[in-house]
């Protein structure tokens, strides 16, 4: 009769693994089953062109062109009304007086008008630069850190396929933001990156911050094959990244919250979750695929 408690501990713990094996291979089903190709990366007929300095009507170029220009800026924004017209004034200030000051760097400034990443990406392959620069809207990066993300480039050099990317980071002001956050956030923002750590990215400590400067050709491999199109997609863009074995520089910059966030923190980083769970297992389980880059029409 000794033994019966410890035969119900037995049973308890098979049972508890096989609850825990059924509900992983179910999940699993659902992420293979509800897995939606690449959006098409369509241009409609007025975004094939643009009107240049002159007032003159160009094509738009695509990412497989030659480069025209150094650096691209593509800013995705929705309902920026209010950031956007700053975070501009800052970056419009710096990029012209770094013309002054050497009159052979050439730039692009790409406003998207919308923030998914179905639109970023639009932005992206329409982008002319040698460089490719993703700031968010809001300004929150002191865009001068830019050139801190060139010098991270530099040093990963030499570029295997001329591929690298430099992301700005957070990660140093961690134990400042902690002391600001309530105790609610500060659990969601571990649990978070203890996902990305576990499922997805590896090395970054900081996969979000939304200033990245990546060169063209790995803009073009990474942007090829996003599938996310919300909150999580810069983790998929990593996760990609480290998946061809492009180098990637996190560097840390200079950061300020600005409010006027569209992010809801508990509701966002659940979905969030969602996401980093599917984007692992849909690769896993072969529903989504790496391998050649996309065309757009």
């Amino acid at each position: 009769m000794a033994s019966l408690p410890l035969q119900l501990v037995v049973l308890g713990a098979v049972l508890g693994v096989a609850l825990a094996a059924a509900a992983l291979i179910l999940i699993s089903f659902v992420a293979f089953v509800t897995a939606t190709e690449m959006p098409p990366l369509h241009r409609h007929e007025e975004e094939k062109f643009f009107l240049n300095a002159r007032g003159q009507k160009e094509t738009l170029p695509t990412i497989r062109d030659s480069p025209t220009k150094q650096l691209s800026i593509v800013v995705p924004s929705y309902n920026e009304e209010k950031r956007l017209p700053i975070m501009m004034d800052e970056a419009l200030g710096y990029l012209e007086e770094r013309q002054k000051q050497d009159p052979t760097f050439t730039y692009e400034v790409i406003v998207v008008d919308d923030g998914s990443k179905d639109q970023t990406s639009k932005g992206i392959f329409s982008s002319r630069g040698e460089k490719i620069l993703m700031a968010d809207a809001d300004g929150a990066t002191k865009f001068p850190d830019v050139e801190k993300l060139e010098k991270g480039l530099k040093d990963l050099q030499p570029w295997p396929d001329q591929m690298a990317i430099a992301c700005g980071s957070r990660a140093h002001l961690q134990t400042e933001s902690i002391a600001q956050r309530s105790y609610f956030r500060t659990l969601l923002m571990y649990g978070f990156h203890f996902l990305v750590w576990f499922l997805c990215v590896r090395g970054i400590r900081d996969t979000q911050c939304g200033f990245k400067l990546l060169t063209r050709e790995a803009a073009l491999r990474t942007f090829s094959s996003l599938h996310i199109e919300r909150w999580a997609f810069d983790v998929e863009l990593l996760y990609i990244a480290q998946f061809f074995k492009i180098p990637i520089a996190e560097i840390a910059v200079n950061w300020t919250e600005i409010e006027g966030s569209k992010l809801v923190p508990f509701w966002s980083w659940l979905q969030m979750g969602k996401d980093l769970l599917f984007i692992r297992l849909r690769y896993l389980t072969g529903a989504w695929r790496l391998e050649g880059t996309r065309k757009m029409n």
